[in-house]
C-alpha cells in the first residue's frame, strides 16, 4: 500500500475519531455553546482552516527550497481561529465557542500524524538525521527523528488527560479545554520544529516556530482573561 493511500486512510480515521469524540462529549451531559454547531459558524471554520492549511503549508515548503503545494495542520488551526474570531466579531457573538473542539482536535492530530509518518519522504514531515536508537529510515537510507510519532504521542497524552478531566467533572479544564489544547499543542510543536529540516525565517526559527508562538500567545491571553469556572456535577457550561 502506498504512503499516500495510507495517509488518506489515517486522515479518514482521524475525522471519524474526532466525530466520535464529539458524540462522546454529548453523552457526558456537557452543555456547549449552540453557535459552534450553526451553519455560518461551521462554514467560517471550514473556509478559514482550509485557507490556512494551504497558505502556511505551501509557504513553509517554498521557504525550505521545495516546490509544490502543501497542507499544514497547524496552518489549518491558525486559519480556523482567525476565521472564527472574525465571524464572531461580525456577528456580535461574545461567548467563547471552542470548548467542544478540544478533544476532537487532540485525537484528530494524534491519529493524523500517524498518516504523516507512513506517508514517508513525500509528506515532508520527517525529522532531521539522528543516531538515536528509535531513528527511522523513511526510504532514502538516512536515519531520522520520527517527529510525526513524537507529536502523535504528545497529543494522545493530552487526549487521555482531557478525558480523565471530563470524567472527574473538572470545570476549569472543560470550560477552557480549547485554549488548554492550544497551549499544549503550540508548546510541543515549537519543540519538534527544531528537529525538522525546514527553512528558517528569523534566526533559528522556522515559519512554524513563529506560528506556534502566535497560537501560544492567543491561548495564553484567552486563559488569562477567562471567567472563573463554576463547579459542576451533572451539567457543565463551556
Amino acid at each position: 500500500m502506498s504512503g499516500a493511500l495510507l495517509h488518506t486512510l489515517f486522515d479518514i480515521v482521524a475525522w471519524l475519531a474526532a466525530a466520535a469524540a464529539v458524540y462522546w462529549l454529548s453523552r457526558q451531559r456537557l452543555q456547549f455553546p449552540a453557535q459552534s454547531f450553526e451553519l455560518p459558524y461551521i462554514a467560517a471554520l471550514v473556509f478559514g482552516a482550509g485557507l490556512g492549511a494551504y497558505l502556511f503549508g505551501s509557504a513553509n515548503l517554498w521557504l525550505s527550497g521545495e516546490s509544490g503545494i502543501a497542507r499544514s495542520v497547524e496552518g489549518a488551526l491558525a486559519g480556523g481561529i482567525v476565521a472564527i474570531e472574525l465571524y464572531k466579531w461580525s456577528a456580535g457573538i461574545a461567548a467563547r465557542t471552542g470548548a467542544r473542539f478540544a478533544l476532537p482536535l487532540a485525537l484528530g492530530i494524534a491519529i493524523g500524524r500517524l498518516g504523516c509518518y507512513f506517508a514517508g519522504l513525500d509528506d515532508f514531515t520527517y525529522g532531521t538525521p539522528t543516531t538515536l536508537p528509535w531513528a527511522h529510515d523513511f526510504g532514502d537510507g538516512v536515519l531520522r527523528h520520527p517527529v510525526q510519532l513524537y507529536e502523535s504521542a504528545a497529543m494522545a497524552v493530552f487526549a487521555l488527560l482531557y478525558v480523565l478531566a471530563v470524567v472527574n467533572r473538572n470545570a476549569f479544564v472543560i470550560t477552557n479545554g480549547f485554549y488548554l489544547v492550544l497551549v499544549y499543542y503550540g508548546a510541543q510543536r515549537f519543540l519538534w520544529e527544531f528537529l525538522k529540516p525546514y527553512g528558517t525565517l528569523i534566526g533559528p526559527f522556522t515559519l512554524f516556530h513563529l506560528l506556534s508562538l502566535s497560537i501560544l500567545l492567543y491561548a495564553g491571553v484567552m486563559l488569562a482573561t477567562a471567567p472563573k469556572a463554576r463547579p459542576m456535577h451533572e451539567r457543565a457550561v463551556a
